[in-house]
């Protein structure tokens, strides 16, 4: 449909409504009606009607302070997404093959802005972070995905995308340090195909990471194996992990493209 034509459908409270829920990202758990309003422009008036129909039909809901945070209606809607998308629906079985055969938790990811959206996660039961799962975003400049798929940006893109804000305290204690040293790791990811991280996102945890293509030459997405430092070293990673991982990623981009 030409946009002209679309232009005549378009409904302005609904768009205002899913602006005020595209403010809540992975670093964004809650926020008041006066953040929405400024963060958005729009009227405060309009913001609280906003706010207060979002809550009723269970889409927004009331923390104790008065702010608030998405409800478990969003939550649904945001895992039948991730369900049906074509990219999860075909890398399932090379996914769940690749656990199979590694032993280890097995991860598929996307850029978002400066972090990673898991769309994807099959966990070995003795690995630290119990916390991230499908639909968790960690930040970009830790993990192995991230550092691949931030390697792959135009210039432009990873300058808009990265500030100091992408940085966040209390990461592993050999996370990066800013930008200029993420640079660098940048450089050799391209050169090398895929990115390793070492203790980076948290204590005890390794990973190595390669991109997944689809029709173009930029990644569509990127997969990893994630690992316990104390079972796996990182030439572990780079052995014959890497090598299935790799296998992996062919599989899911033939997929891609053939779909």
């Amino acid at each position: 449909m030409p946009s002209s034509d679309r232009s005549r459908y378009h409904i302005a409270a609904l768009a205002k409504g899913l602006q005020v829920l595209s403010l809540f990202d992975g670093p964004t758990l809650s926020l008041r009606t006066s953040d929405i309003a400024a963060l958005t422009g729009i009227p405060m008036p309009t913001a609280f009607r906003i706010v207060a129909t979002l809550e009723d039909l269970g889409y927004l809901e009331r923390r104790h302070d008065g702010s608030v945070q998405p409800g478990v209606k969003v939550l649904t809607l945001g895992s039948a997404a991730m369900r049906g998308s074509s990219l999860v629906q075909l890398s399932d079985r090379p996914l769940r093959l690749l656990a199979e055969t590694t032993g280890e938790t097995v991860n598929l990811g996307v850029l978002v802005e400066d972090r990673v959206l898991y769309l994807a996660r099959l966990r070995n039961a003795d690995l630290v972070t119990a916390n991230v799962h499908v639909g968790s975003t960690l930040p970009a400049p830790y993990t192995s995905m991230g550092k691949l798929l931030l390697a792959h940006l135009p210039p432009d893109d990873l300058d808009r995308r990265l500030t100091a804000a992408s940085f966040t305290p209390g990461a592993g204690p050999n996370a990066v340090g800013g930008v200029a040293e993420l640079r660098a790791q940048l450089a050799e990811i391209r050169r090398n195909g895929y990115a390793v991280q070492d203790q980076e996102l948290a204590q005890g945890l390794r990973s190595v990471s390669v991109p997944v293509f689809g029709t173009d030459d930029a990644p569509a997405a990127a997969v990893n194996v994630a690992v316990s430092a104390m079972r796996r070293s990182e030439d572990d990673l780079r052995g014959e992990i890497l090598e299935r991982l790799r296998e992996t990623a062919d599989d899911i981009s033939t997929r891609l493209r053939t779909r």
